[in-house]
Order: C-alpha cells, then structure tokens, then sequence
C-alpha cells in the first residue's frame, strides 16, 4: 500500500443507466435504476479509488456494504457516484458514499467496506479451498 492512502480521499465516476442496469420485472415503463446495479457501481467505484493507491501485488475485496436507494432513476440518464475515504485501519477501509441523477437528485446513499489483500496469497487461499 502507498503511503497516499488516506482519509479524506475523494473520486467521482459517472455510469449511464443503460438496459442491463434496470429492473425489467414490471414491465418497459418501469424499468429504471435497480438497486443491485447501484450497489455494484458503487463497489466499483470505491475500487476503481483505492487502485490508484495500491502497489501492483494488491487489490482489495469488499466485506460490506450498507445502501440506501432513495430514488427511481429511469433508464437512459447518468449517475454520478461519489465517494469518500473516511477510515484507514491498516489494511481497512471504509468509504461513505452518495449517488445522484442527472436530475441533481440524491438517489442512493451508504457505507462500504474494504480489506487490501496480496494478489498471490488471496490466490493460494482460494486454490487450496477449491481443492477441498
């Protein structure tokens, strides 16, 4: 882990509300913004921060995630998830985050947690549990 890795970090990332990421279960007027696509994205998005602070041999992997989807965003407008580093606890993180729609409105909010793990040794532990 690089020694940028600290509370108060902060990053964006914008993601179309396209066809995969809606529900279709109520039917073409419905579909809208579903909220594992939204849990997803926010995951991704945390990651997609902390990569920049890593050295090559690390990753993470999530181990919560507490979200609010507050609002129905419909299919076709964009997203903006935002996040903040709020806690580094060796190998730790915690992350508030917040989405909103094109229309400037609060649609989701939460929590999410991470753990950095070596690449190699996260490999050998799944290896070795697969061969059980």
């Amino acid at each position: 882990m690089k020694d940028t890795l600290a509370a108060g970090g902060l990053t964006t990332q914008r993601y179309e509300v396209d066809r995969d990421r809606t529900i279709g279960f109520m039917g073409e007027a419905f579909r809208v913004y579903a909220t594992p696509s939204l849990v997803r994205d926010m995951e991704h998005t945390c990651r997609d921060y902390l990569l920049d602070h890593l050295d090559d041999n690390e990753d993470s992997v999530g181990t919560f995630v507490n979200t609010e989807h507050l609002a129905a965003t419909p299919l076709g407008l964009w997203v903006e998830i935002s996040v903040k580093l709020t806690e580094v606890d060796g190998l730790r993180v915690t992350f508030e985050m917040t989405a909103r729609d094109t229309v400037d409105e609060l649609i989701g909010r939460g929590s999410h947690g991470r753990f950095i793990v070596d690449k190699a040794k996260t490999a050998e532990r799944i290896a070795a549990k697969k061969a059980q």
